[in-house]
């Protein structure tokens, strides 16, 4: 695969297909911060937890929004990406209607209000993150493939599909490496 190898905000990351490490074969990420000098933050989209942020949060009720693995960095973690940047404060535009973190408290009370429906977020332990020039050297060694963020890839997709449908909508070459199974040792 050959990559752009400029990657911003609202970018998607695709795991090649024959990336082992156990965090992030197969996986879409979401790119919410890039910057050169202080690096990269973002969120695997497709490797839920089996679990609800109602059963792991103290005031969430029972909203069953599932949980997401977003990467090895800082297990003790809960972040979310949303599109309700006008009723969250502190929340960082990532891209059009696409936001990251903001006000918890103001997350509870809109849940609690229903305001915000689990389509309208996800919430991920962890995130994944990059140094400065990291992200850049697996561009370069075509660890990932960079994809355009769309909105209905983040909120409205089944996320055990996520990573091949992102390569077959790219279609070409893509579309067959989208039809690799993950046993290649055949």
């Amino acid at each position: 695969m050959v990559n752009d190898v400029r990657v911003k905000a609202g970018n998607l990351l695709v795991a090649e297909p024959f990336l082992e490490d156990p965090h992030f074969g197969r996986a879409v990420i979401l790119i919410c911060d890039h910057d050169l000098k202080d690096g990269t933050v973002g969120f695997i989209l497709n490797k839920g937890l089996e679990t609800t942020v109602g059963e792991i949060m103290q005031g969430m009720g029972d909203f069953d929004a599932e949980v997401f693995y977003g990467g090895p960095v800082q297990h003790d973690t809960l972040h979310y990406i949303h599109n309700k940047g006008d009723l969250i404060n502190g929340a960082i535009k990532v891209s059009d209607n696409l936001y990251w973190g903001g006000d918890y408290e103001q997350v509870k009370f809109c849940i609690k209000h229903g305001l915000i429906e689990k389509q309208d977020i996800r919430f991920f332990i962890g995130y994944a993150g990059w140094s400065a020039g990291q992200l850049f050297d697996e561009l370069e060694e075509v660890t990932w493939l960079v994809a355009e963020g769309d909105i209905n890839y983040i909120f409205n997709h089944k996320t055990e599909q996520l990573w091949k449908n992102i390569l077959q909508d790219k279609g070409g070459r893509y579309s067959v490496i989208a039809q690799m199974g993950t046993d290649l040792s055949n």
